[in-house]
């Protein structure tokens, strides 16, 4: 799991009783040293989740709530003063937010309790008064919706417990960002797939691969962006938008960002329509490249693990997929490759996962794999 002590593992604390001790910490220093960088916000990410629209057998986010609780509790990375980003996607109509508590702390919009957010946009609130989090702490966040609020937009499964009036629920309703302003390392933004939202990791473990990698650096912000089912090329009424389509709203959005890492792929070729041709995939990436590169940031694509084993794999389907990873370690599609299909693979039947690291169906790592994935990343290329 990670080398930190328990107290900087857990606890939330008001900024009163430790904020000189926060303003002589070398994460604070950092963090301060940065704010002087022009270019870069001093508001980073810690936490993040990417929204779909909901289907029928959503049947919370379907109907929305009437004088509702959505309570969040999430894993940060970065820890720092914290503000929330609320944002309605999918909406049609404009939703009454709040009153709302972070850490037990009263949530402000603009120096009042409630605030509406408008079908399509984004919310951000003040900075929460008195409230100060560590690297890797938990926060609890409690939101009000006086309703009828209508369809919500969601994230449906973060592999992590809420409630919604008290009832347990993975997903996540309007909340889509807590943000900080303490990373004194990479700040990265995923943008994957199932394997990136965690799926093949346990509920509540906080074992998916971004937040393993968060904690092998130090001071960093990383927003897991996984959707799982998520494409490159095609959008899907269940599994959202594509990579392409959801890039602006999703990665580019973000404050502070330095790096955009690209984990999608599989889905191109293993869901119906399979894609069959590599060099359409690679020109998807590329698209992506030039957004990113035009917003100023870094990227780093990874290879297409191995699924042999799942349900829909086929040689032929394999090949394309040897195909793009061979591009990919070419370096003239991103700026830097992290080699997942290597991380992952059997040696002795490069198609499939080590059986070590397969959750048992073929497609999805275990805890073990996500370790793996998140070791293959190299630090030099986020910064």
């Amino acid at each position: 799991m990670s080398g930190r002590g328990p107290a900087r593992r857990g606890v939330l604390t008001a900024a009163a009783g430790l904020a000189a001790v926060a303003a002589t910490a070398p994460g604070a220093q950092a963090a301060e040293a940065s704010n002087s960088d022009t270019r870069r916000s001093r508001w980073t990410t810690s936490w993040a989740t990417a929204q779909t629209a909901p289907t029928a057998t959503d049947t919370v986010a379907s109907a929305g709530l009437t004088d509702g609780t959505f309570t969040a509790d999430v894993r940060l990375s970065a820890g720092g003063t914290v503000r929330l980003r609320y944002g309605h996607a999918f909406g049609t109509a404009p939703v009454l937010i709040g009153p709302v508590t972070a850490g037990g702390r009263p949530v402000t919009f603009d120096g009042r309790a409630q605030a509406w957010i408008a079908a399509g946009a984004s919310l951000t609130s003040d900075p929460v008064a008195g409230l100060r989090t560590f690297e890797a702490a938990r926060l609890t966040v409690e939101t009000r919706l006086p309703g009828p609020t209508g369809p919500l937009s969601f994230h449906r499964n973060t592999h992590a417990s809420h409630t919604v009036d008290g009832v347990r629920t993975t997903s996540v309703f309007l909340l889509t960002g807590v943000e900080v302003t303490g990373a004194y390392g990479p700040v990265v933004a995923v943008l994957g797939d199932s394997i990136t939202e965690g799926v093949g990791t346990p509920d509540d473990a906080d074992l998916r691969w971004p937040d393993q990698l968060a904690r092998l650096l130090p001071g960093s912000a990383v927003a897991n962006l996984g959707i799982s089912g998520n494409r490159v090329l095609l959008d899907d009424a269940r599994f959202g938008p594509s990579g392409q389509a959801r890039f602006d709203r999703d990665v580019l959005s973000l404050p502070g960002l330095r790096t955009v890492l690209v984990h999608l792929g599989v889905n191109d070729l293993q869901q119906p329509p399979s894609q069959t041709d590599p060099a359409r995939v690679l020109a998807g990436y590329r698209q992506l490249v030039l957004r990113a590169r035009n917003a100023g940031l870094r990227t780093v694509g990874a290879t297409v693990t191995p699924f042999e084993g799942w349900t829909r794999w086929t040689p032929e389907l394999e090949a394309v997929r040897q195909q793009i990873n061979a591009a990919l370690r070419t370096g003239r599609v991103f700026d830097a490759v992290a080699d997942f299909d290597a991380a992952l693979r059997d040696p002795d039947r490069p198609s499939r996962m080590l059986p070590s690291y397969d959750s048992g169906d073929g497609l999805h790592p275990n805890p073990a794999g996500h370790a793996a994935l998140a070791a293959a990343v190299d630090r030099r290329h986020l910064l």
